[in-house]
């Protein structure tokens, strides 16, 4: 007698195991997390398998789950290009999305891979760039959707998370100790006025270690432990971690993640990368 698989349970797998745990995915998937949880013991009764290590401190696929998920991302794939292809009702185009380039990891890759599964004929056009730059695009019509970080977003634009601004150098690095303090950032970055006028009020002298627009040079300069910069919590590069120490360098305060939306076509398609981005860089 043949079996067939629950996609649904399926689905609800996936999600978990990309973005590493049940609350999230259930915020993706716009189920309770008793849902979610339900659909994965299903699966699990289903195959006679246990596809999640519970013990362990952080969420983790056990060797069974590590092979499902493979198999699951092709099944869901294909099931997502079947319906979208011989539905009446398809998606077709391209959606413009700008997203500041410190805020690109570590959500965007996933978000990206969804938005293919769920909609094999709209292809999402990734931008990085600043955030005044992709404002005044956007207000040109040069953007179907674009993601902020800033102090004060327009009335018109929908803020998903307030995240704090925080000090980050090279792992174990002193830096940060050094004066005058050497700082690390390109010249148009929206993190280095508020991290030099924070050092002024507090009397630290400083002085830059970096110029121009290249943001490797201030990752490999930061990395090198020559110099500091500031970044969003949650969204630090490899070769940096947050500064902390008895003798902390002056609090930075906090920018906002905001989402504005243009009126231009693929509505659907574009409800769906909105949902996306909410959970993904939500509070």
């Amino acid at each position: 007698m043949s079996r067939n698989l629950d996609l649904t349970a399926l689905r609800s797998f996936v999600t978990v195991a990309e973005v590493g745990g049940v609350t999230r995915a259930a915020g993706y998937l716009n189920l309770t997390q008793s849902a979610v949880s339900m659909q994965i013991k299903r699966l699990e009764d289903s195959l006679g398998l246990t596809l999640f290590l519970r013990a362990a401190r952080k969420l983790a696929l056990s060797p069974e789950g590590e092979q499902l998920l493979s198999y699951g991302r092709r099944m869901l794939a294909l099931n997502d290009e079947v319906l979208s292809r011989f539905s009446a009702s398809c998606c077709q185009g391209s959606i413009r999305l700008g997203v500041p380039h410190d805020v690109v990891y570590p959500a965007i890759p996933g978000i990206l891979r969804r938005m293919a599964q769920a909609w094999p004929l709209v292809q999402v056009n990734l931008v990085s760039s600043f955030t005044v730059l992709m404002k005044e695009e956007f207000a040109r019509g040069e953007f179907d959707v674009i993601l902020t970080t800033e102090e004060a977003p327009d009335a018109a634009a929908e803020v998903v998370s307030a995240r704090p601004l925080v000090w980050v150098g090279a792992p174990g690095g002193n830096a940060w100790q050094r004066r005058p303090l050497r700082l690390g950032f390109k010249d148009s970055c929206i993190f280095r006025p508020t991290a030099q006028g924070a050092l002024d009020t507090a009397g630290i002298p400083w002085d830059m270690a970096t110029g121009g627009e290249s943001e490797q040079a201030v990752e490999a300069t930061v990395a090198a432990d020559l110099a500091i910069s500031v970044r969003m919590a949650g969204s630090i590069p490899e070769g940096m971690e947050p500064i902390t120490g008895d003798n902390q360098l002056p609090p930075l305060g906090e920018m906002k993640l905001a989402l504005y939306r243009g009126n231009r076509r693929n509505d659907e398609a574009i409800g769906t990368l909105l949902s996306e981005l909410r959970c993904g860089y939500g509070a």
